[in-house]
């Protein structure tokens, strides 16, 4: 299995942490993804003539035939995940210690019966909050996007926001009531608020006006919390794991309820189950925004899947690259009631993502598309009262 340092892009800290090691106990037995082809849909359960029996005798099929591919290659069968978004239904086996998931996932993908087959890849965060840090009296985006006059404007009403990630505290002062959907996709770990979720919730919808903490960049958006990653260890260089496979649960779900945005402030291996997913989201019109890894290729995945909008931080200056937006030193929340600074791409990709739901509520508003204004066309950094306001408007209020 693949291990990446590299997702889950903020910085916890305004200091990077080594990667920490891993619990032996906390890493399951390597896994691959096979891929077998649905059944049509009228031979699907609910789809009318012969739902019911066809579904029952297709799923019974598919589990044979996943059963004996599995023998064929010295896999242990684990489970099923059926796709119908995607008409795929995906078996999870367990690989021999010792063997490359890799080299088996393409070797099964030779199988005349699957369809494709991919490795389990794993995503770690980096990093930790720095304890008892004080917040700066004002956030950078308070200046640098006049977020007053954007809210004047609008404030997110009505847009649904996924953000699939780890656990958010949804006891914290500053997200009470923001969040619509609480949902957990990572199979067999208990539940506790944990603090990327958390602070990435934070700069997205954290409440306004109520005389504490900061103020999210929509605060009137209703937050679908969709746990796929979850933290491993304590303090200073705690681990924040995730795989592809609770991934696409979390990334199905949110497609499935229509979020607006889905925010992936995350970066790893390409994954062919995650980039359809991705695909049919922005088919349905979902906007979605993902954190942009300047160490590897093209911004790393799923920043470079077509439709997707890749942002970095500000630090980060890759010309003819990504979206660029704030990202050094943000305030934000932490579990426990607590505030804390971040840095790093994925906490400049949650405000993208605060401000695409601005900029969507605009477009339902004035009923026509509305580009995000930028430095250069598709990318540069955001100019971000100039694409929900408009130019004429902020300079008269004021800006620059």
């Amino acid at each position: 299995m693949t291990w990446w340092r590299a997702a889950l892009l903020g910085a916890m800290t305004v200091l990077m942490a080594s990667p920490p090691r891993v619990a032996a106990a906390d890493v399951q037995p390597p896994r691959i993804l096979v891929m077998l082809r649905l059944a049509p849909a009228h031979f699907r359960a609910g789809s009318g003539y012969g739902g019911g029996y066809g579904e029952d005798q297709s799923a019974a099929g598919r589990r044979r035939i996943a059963a004996a591919v599995a023998r064929r290659n010295g896999l242990r069968l684990a489970g099923n995940w059926p796709m119908p978004m995607i008409g795929i239904d995906c078996f999870i086996m367990e690989v021999p210690r010792g063997q490359s998931p890799a080299a088996l996932a393409a070797q099964v993908a030779r199988d005349a019966a699957v369809e494709w087959s991919e490795p389990i890849e794993t995503f770690q965060a980096e990093g930790d909050p720095l304890p008892n840090d004080p917040l700066y009296p004002a956030q950078p985006v308070a200046r640098a996007w006049h977020l007053a006059v954007l809210h004047r404007t609008a404030t997110g009403r009505g847009e649904r926001i996924a953000v699939i990630d780890s656990q958010v505290d949804l006891r914290h002062p500053d997200l009470a009531g923001q969040v619509a959907v609480d949902r957990n996709f990572v199979e067999g770990a208990s539940v506790t608020a944990e603090r990327h979720g958390t602070g990435i919730a934070g700069v997205i919808v954290a409440r306004a006006g109520n005389g504490m903490g900061i103020v999210g960049i929509a605060p009137a958006a209703r937050l679908l919390a969709l746990r796929a990653c979850r933290e491993q260890g304590e303090g200073a260089g705690a681990a924040t794991l995730c795989d592809s496979l609770s991934l696409a649960r979390a990334l199905s779900f949110a497609v499935e309820q229509r979020a607006d945005v889905i925010n992936l402030s995350l970066s790893g291996p390409p994954s062919r189950l995650l980039e359809s997913l991705l695909r049919i989201g922005v088919a349905r019109g979902a906007t979605v925004v993902a954190a942009y890894d300047p160490r590897l290729p093209g911004g790393g995945f799923p920043a470079t899947v077509p439709g997707v909008i890749a942002v970095a931080e500000s630090t980060v200056g890759q010309a003819g690259g990504p979206y660029v937006a704030p990202g050094r030193d943000i305030p934000t929340t932490q579990p426990g009631g607590r505030w804390y600074l971040a840095s790093g791409s994925s906490y400049a990709a949650a405000e993208v993502s605060g401000l695409v739901a601005l900029v969507r509520q605009r477009e339902a508003k004035s009923g026509r598309r509305v580009p995000l204004v930028s430095a250069r066309p598709g990318g540069g950094e955001v100019d971000a009262c100039a694409s929900v306001v408009g130019k004429a408007r902020c300079q008269a209020a004021g800006r620059p």
